[in-house]
């Protein structure tokens, strides 16, 4: 069965879902819809790796809804800075 994470418009420009890739866990933060937010947060539930590994996206990658992020995964018990400075979108 496909969920939403692997049905992704946000990975036109992937062959497979690979959440043990930063990039791929960018590009469902940055262009991900709800759905796909809402299966991201579920396997965080039960993968400290995958929480890490958002954490580390939200530090490096300017996205929108930083605060939210780091607000879901403080509710699943990662510890979180809450002063994290996010970087700037510089635009292109």
């Amino acid at each position: 069965m496909s969920g939403a994470l692997e049905d992704s418009s946000a990975l036109w420009n992937r062959t497979r879902l690979d959440l043990e890739s930063a990039e791929i866990v960018a590009q469902l933060l940055d262009r991900g819809g709800i759905a796909e937010w809402r299966e991201l947060y579920e396997r965080a539930r039960s993968d400290a790796a995958l929480r890490r590994r958002i954490l580390q996206v939200l530090a490096r990658v300017p996205l929108p809804f930083p605060g939210f992020w780091l607000a879901a995964l403080a509710s699943l018990g990662e510890v979180v800075d809450w002063d994290l400075a996010f970087p700037e979108d510089r635009g292109i």
